[in-house]
């Protein structure tokens, strides 16, 4: 080994890819086909018989988001219309699935939302999604083909969510979709927060949320209790009234992460390029990937301007919500070994 140790830090590369399709065609289609046999393994993993069937899904997507099922049926039809297929969409009572995330409201001169989101490079579907599927331009990070784990429309409405740090799995949607269909139908913090409270979420998460005017509140959702809605401009991996899971809260410093965004949103009140770098390093900055918790990117939300810009400690994506340029980054993670170790 010429002296060195055998001990070596692996990396793993990702290509980040920026996609713009106003209605759903053959772009989504090829991203449908690209993904499709690792969604299908998650989907499965449980067993097919622990998915709820088609008819049931499909009655709850009509019931609780009505205005998106024409959407559905369109992507549904581009995937073929499999059974599998036309079950997972739905996002309907998925398979459990954690992730880490730190986000931030500054309510400087032109109001930010500013988010850190931490997962796997390996499960990191790794796209930027341009439509107007609804009538309105919607851009964000995708999350299950068709949700968005955060993003931002045409009128300014902001939403980012991160896991909420509770073991309760119920009835109900992966929050990706309700993030989604938030962005597709709402224009207003307000009415963010009523489809929020109102639509059941198979899992805990917080949801922040920021519009045009600079009005702000954080949602707690839940699948087992009601929403808590808060005027809180920054939220980790707990919810409101504190830790919960005390293993999820070590595995991602929680606390810690928390405890910080405290300080930063004082110390940086004046300064939004302060805060934004203080994202890209520790705490907020998390190199967790083995336990699947590491930082994929930074991306920083100006809703009066309408700009959005991706960053990395060695990269940035500038863009505007009405000029998404398509196109690639290739983004290396550290510290990623062949087989993850992440927590159950």
């Amino acid at each position: 080994m010429g002296g060195k140790s055998a001990h070596y830090e692996a990396t793993m590369e990702r290509i980040i890819q920026a996609i713009s399709e106003p209605l759903p065609g053959c772009k989504w289609q090829s991203l449908f086909r690209y993904h499709w046999p690792a969604y299908r393994r998650w989907f499965l993993s449980e067993g097919a018989a622990a998915r709820t069937l088609y008819l049931s899904s499909r009655r709850a997507l009509r019931d609780h988001m009505p205005e998106l099922i024409a959407t559905y049926d369109q992507l549904l039809e581009l995937t073929g219309g499999g059974d599998l297929a036309a079950r997972f969409l739905t996002l309907y009572c998925p398979p459990a699935y954690l992730r880490g995330c730190s986000q931030a409201v500054w309510l400087g001169v032109h109001p930010l939302l500013v988010r850190n989101y931490d997962y796997s490079p390996q499960l990191f579907e790794g796209t930027i999604l341009q439509t107007r599927w609804n009538g309105r331009l919607v851009v964000g990070t995708c999350d299950c083909l068709w949700g968005l784990v955060d993003g931002m429309n045409e009128d300014g409405l902001t939403l980012s969510l991160s896991f909420g740090g509770r073991r309760a799995v119920g009835e109900g949607f992966g929050v990706p979709l309700l993030l989604r269909y938030a962005l597709e139908f709402c224009s207003t913090t307000r009415e963010a927060v009523e489809v929020l409270s109102r639509i059941p979420t198979h899992m805990s998460y917080n949801v922040t949320v920021l519009d045009r005017s600079g009005d702000y509140r954080t949602v707690f959702i839940a699948p087992d209790r009601a929403p808590l809605i808060r005027e809180l401009a920054m939220t980790t991996n707990h919810q409101q009234d504190g830790v919960e899971w005390h293993q999820h809260a070590r595995a991602t410093a929680t606390l810690e992460r928390e405890q910080a965004l405290q300080r930063y949103l004082v110390k940086y009140a004046d300064d939004a390029h302060r805060l934004i770098r203080a994202f890209l390093r520790p705490p907020l900055y998390s190199t967790a990937y083995r336990r699947g918790f590491g930082t994929l990117y930074t991306v920083v939300y100006c809703p009066q301007q309408l700009s959005i810009e991706y960053l990395w400690p060695q990269n940035s994506w500038p863009m505007s919500l009405f000029d998404v340029v398509e196109g690639i980054r290739a983004i290396e993670f550290p510290f990623v070994p062949d087989s993850l170790e992440i927590m159950h």
